[in-house]
C-alpha cells in the first residue's frame, strides 16, 4: 500500500474515533478537514471495514446507559477449547471471546437486554458444555475508553478518564423511547452521504432529532464515545493483556482511579471476586508486542502503587470472536442489515 494512502488511512481512524461529526453530511465534513470530497472518504472508510480494520462507525455506550452485560470466565480442558470456544462464540448475545494464559482460560462477555437474558445466555452454556462459568460483574469502572492513538507502539490516548465522567458510568440509563435509535447507532452508521437521514427515515423521525439525540446523549454521558471503533489486532496492536489484582476492598478506589490515569491503560474497573477468583481491580493494555504491553503494565502498576498487590497477567492467546455489543438490538425498529456492506460491494 503507498506511504500516502497509509497515511490517509490513518487520518480517517485515528482522529475520528471521538467526536465524529454530528451534522447532515458528515463525511463531507470530514473530508474538508483532509482536503479529500466525500466520495474518496466513503471510499476510504469501506476498504478499511473490507480489511478488517475498521469494525464500524457508531456508539459506544457507557455502562449503565442500558441493557445489561457481564464478563465470564471459564476454565477449560485444554483438549476441549476448541469445541467450547465454539459453542459460547455460537450465541448472539456474546461479543467477545478469548483465550487467555492462565488455567482460567477462556474470557468471554455475554450482553442482552436485561440481567435475566444474560443470565439464561450463562446457565444455557454450562448445560452444553458441563462446565461453570464465573460470572465477573463490574461494579466500578474507573476508565473505560476503548479509543487507540494508532502512532503509538502501545494503544491508549493518553491521561484522564473517559468522557462519561470521573467514574466512567452513565449517570442515568436511556430512556425506553431512545431504545430504537440506540440499536442503529451501536450497528453502526451506513456509508453514505448522508446517514443520518437513513436513521430517521427507519426510525419514521426527522434528520435534526436523530442529531439531536445523539448530542444529548453525549452531553448526559450516556456513551463513552461516538465514532470510528477499529479493530486493534488488524491495525498491528497484536498483543493485549489482562491485568488483575488483588486490593484490599477499601482501598481499591484509590488505586483504581490511579490506574486509570495511567497511560496507555484503555480499560479500568472494579469487578466483584468469586470464591475461585480473588481478584477485584482490572486493566487492560494493549501494544504492538509483548515487550510493549509489558513496559506499559509497569509503568502503569508503578504509577497506581500496585507493585506489592498480588496480581495476575493474561496474554490474549486467540480471538474467537470480536463484535459490538448488542445491549438494544431487541428494541431494532426492523432488522438491521450490515451498515457497510453496500458501500464496500461497489467499490471498483
Amino acid at each position: 500500500m503507498p506511504s500516502s494512502q497509509n497515511a490517509t488511512h490513518l487520518a480517517l481512524l485515528n482522529h475520528w474515533q471521538r467526536g465524529f461529526p454530528l451534522c447532515a453530511e458528515p463525511f463531507a465534513a470530514i473530508g474538508h478537514s483532509l482536503g479529500m470530497d466525500a466520495e474518496a472518504v466513503l471510499s476510504g472508510y469501506a476498504r478499511l471495514w473490507q480489511a478488517g480494520a475498521l469494525s464500524r462507525i457508531g456508539a459506544v455506550f457507557a455502562p449503565g446507559a442500558g441493557g445489561a452485560s457481564l464478563l465470564a470466565a471459564m476454565a477449560v480442558p485444554p483438549e476441549r477449547l476448541d469445541d467450547v470456544a465454539a459453542t459460547v462464540s455460537a450465541h448472539p448475545g456474546v461479543n467477545h471471546n478469548y483465550e487467555r494464559e492462565h488455567t482460567t482460560n477462556l474470557w468471554f462477555v455475554a450482553t442482552g437486554h436485561d440481567a435475566d437474558q444474560v443470565e439464561r445466555l450463562l446457565q444455557s452454556i454450562e448445560h452444553t458444555t458441563g462446565l461453570p462459568v464465573q460470572r465477573l460483574p463490574m461494579l466500578r469502572p474507573y476508565r473505560i475508553d476503548t479509543a487507540f492513538d494508532l502512532e503509538r507502539t502501545s494503544a491508549g490516548v493518553g491521561d484522564g478518564v473517559g468522557t462519561t465522567g470521573p467514574t466512567g458510568r452513565a449517570r442515568t440509563p436511556l430512556a425506553p423511547e431512545d431504545w430504537p435509535l440506540a440499536a442503529l447507532a451501536e450497528q453502526g452508521l451506513p456509508l453514505t452521504e448522508r446517514p443520518y437521514d437513513v436513521w430517521a427515515d427507519q426510525l419514521h423521525s426527522s434528520t435534526p432529532a436523530v442529531l439531536a439525540t445523539i448530542a444529548r446523549w453525549q452531553d448526559e454521558g450516556l456513551l463513552s464515545r461516538f465514532g470510528v471503533v477499529v479493530r486493534h489486532h488488524e491495525l498491528g496492536y497484536t498483543a493485549n493483556a489482562m491485568a488483575v489484582f488483588d486490593v484490599p476492598d477499601d482501598h481499591v478506589d484509590t488505586h483504581g482511579m490511579a490506574l486509570a490515569h495511567a497511560h496507555g491503560v484503555t480499560l479500568a474497573y472494579r469487578r466483584a471476586r468469586t470464591p475461585d477468583w480473588r481478584y477485584n481491580l482490572y486493566c487492560m493494555v494493549h501494544g504492538r508486542d509483548r515487550a510493549a504491553v509489558h513496559t506499559q503494565l509497569a509503568q502503569a502498576v508503578t504509577q497506581a502503587g500496585l507493585a506489592t498487590c498480588p496480581s495476575a497477567v493474561l496474554f490474549s492467546l486467540r480471538r474467537f470472536k470480536q463484535t459490538g455489543a448488542r445491549r438494544f438490538a431487541h428494541h431494532a425498529p426492523h432488522a438491521i442489515p450490515e451498515p457497510m456492506q453496500e458501500a464496500v460491494d461497489a467499490l471498483p
